[in-house]
């Protein structure tokens, strides 16, 4: 797939099954996230890899948390089964430190744009996935869990595996022009 057509087509894909990305084609994943822009070249990112029994710790994690919240029953169960939904989860955390030329967005973005760049290796490589965020990013219990400073922020979870349904319909770009503006 060519480049300038894998980013122009790009379209997440939420129902996710085995295989899940793994040796070279993971480290392709990790690596291409590792490329996002860097200011300072401080690399602001963490990437907490969730597979296996990591997906029963984090179903139990939320399970607690939304415990915590008081959250009722059908908000719980979502809750607990939100890991299984596909077989590999990425947490991307922005890991920022105080630094006097690259201000604390600059560097939460530098890690949601390391989202998107291992999203568009996963689909590269034939696999695809969903970019989910949410109240568990900001959820205390959900933050210590993953040893975030209260200066980090949880920018997301990458879930990623094999798409189940193959898109059979064209992307159609929605028109630009609303977006774009001269100056």
């Amino acid at each position: 797939m060519d480049a300038l057509d894998l980013l122009v087509n790009r379209r997440s894909a939420s129902r996710l099954t085995e295989p899940a990305p793994a040796g070279e084609a993971l480290e392709n994943i990790i690596r291409a996230g590792m490329r996002a822009p860097d200011h300072g070249t401080l690399q602001p990112w963490r990437f907490i890899i969730i597979e296996n029994e990591g997906r029963e710790r984090f179903s139990t994690l939320l399970t607690q948390a939304a415990q915590e919240d008081a959250l009722d029953d059908k908000a719980i169960e979502k809750a607990q089964q939100a890991p299984f939904r596909a077989p590999m989860i990425i947490a991307v955390v922005a890991h920022c430190d105080e630094h006097p030329k690259v201000p604390h967005w600059e560097q939460v973005v530098s890690a949601g744009c390391a989202v998107m760049a291992m999203q568009m290796a996963a689909v590269a490589q034939g696999f695809n996935g969903i970019w989910r965020s949410g109240a568990w990013t900001e959820h205390d219990t959900v933050r210590a869990a993953f040893h975030c400073r209260q200066q980090d922020v949880i920018v997301g979870f990458l879930y990623l595996g094999t798409p189940q349904l193959k898109s059979s319909t064209t992307v159609i770009p929605p028109d630009s022009a609303p977006f774009v503006s001269s100056f």
